[in-house]
């Protein structure tokens, strides 16, 4: 499997990250671990992942969040509805 995944940093509840793995658990650990060049300098925690059955699939999905407005405000407004709250 082959994922889309998005980000939120711990410190900055702002900031999102959206990328695709074909392994997310160590791409996560990755991006915490400082690893990856556009995360580093944040904790962050996984709010969001979409599976997909090729590479293909996933880097196309990607490709669409990161440069289509509109798909990305209608994600991240999902998101950020089912996220906690500071008072939750």
């Amino acid at each position: 499997m082959f994922y889309v995944y998005v980000l939120q940093a711990k410190d900055e509840a702002s900031r999102f990250y959206i990328g695709s793995t074909r392994d997310l658990k160590q791409r996560f650990k990755a991006h915490n671990e400082g690893r990856s060049t556009w995360t580093k300098g944040h904790e962050w925690r996984l709010v969001y992942s979409e599976a997909y059955v090729t590479a293909r699939a996933a880097r196309k999905r990607e490709h669409v969040l990161k440069l289509d407005g509109r798909s990305r405000r209608a994600l991240m407004d999902r998101i950020k509805e089912d996220l906690p709250t500071e008072d939750e």
